[in-house]
């Protein structure tokens, strides 16, 4: 993603499942991604996060927009942000990483234009998971790791992955051997 959280920042379980009610509030419907992905689909918190990272249909954006904006977020205005994936944040608080997706005919999620061939496939938009006692959207366990073996892992990807290919008994990727 073209994104990047800036260094130091935290987003604990409370400030996601604070986004959570304000998405709820608001009628967007949010897939959790990245490493609070991983945690939801584990059902725990396996170390801290930087950021939030969630997929959101556009349709649903201005409104889950206004609803953070009038929490105290607005958009970092960091280099690389574009319409389909940017930052917001609360000042020395939580960073939600947004990726806005339109759902084409065949249920996957495109990010950004479609000419780029970018896209949460339908299939990884199905998985389901837990933070705290809440259940989530999330990326689908197989996806997430397919996802991770997209670029070269560093030792919190290994862990993520490890983690997930042993909950859900699915082969773990080369690089993560």
């Amino acid at each position: 993603m073209a994104t990047s959280t800036p260094d130091g920042a935290r987003t604990s379980r409370d400030d996601v499942l604070a986004v959570l009610r304000l998405a709820d509030e608001s009628g967007a419907r949010l897939w959790i991604d990245g490493g609070w992905g991983v945690d939801a689909l584990l059902g725990t918190q396996t170390r801290e996060h930087g950021d939030l990272d969630v997929a959101i249909e556009s349709r649903h954006l201005p409104a889950f927009l206004a609803a953070l904006e009038a929490a105290g977020f607005h958009k970092a205005g960091e280099t690389g942000a574009t319409a389909w994936n940017f930052l917001v944040a609360r000042p020395g608080g939580p960073v939600v990483d947004l990726h806005v997706v339109v759902l084409d005919a065949d249920g996957n999620g495109v990010l950004g234009p479609p000419e780029h061939g970018s896209a949460y496939p339908a299939g990884s938009l199905t998985g389901r998971g837990t933070i705290g006692d809440r259940p989530v959207d999330c990326i689908a366990p197989a996806f997430v790791v397919r996802f991770h073996d997209a670029y070269t892992g560093d030792a919190v990807d290994r862990a993520d992955v490890h983690a997930i290919c042993t909950r859900y008994d699915l082969p773990i990727p080369g690089q993560y051997r």
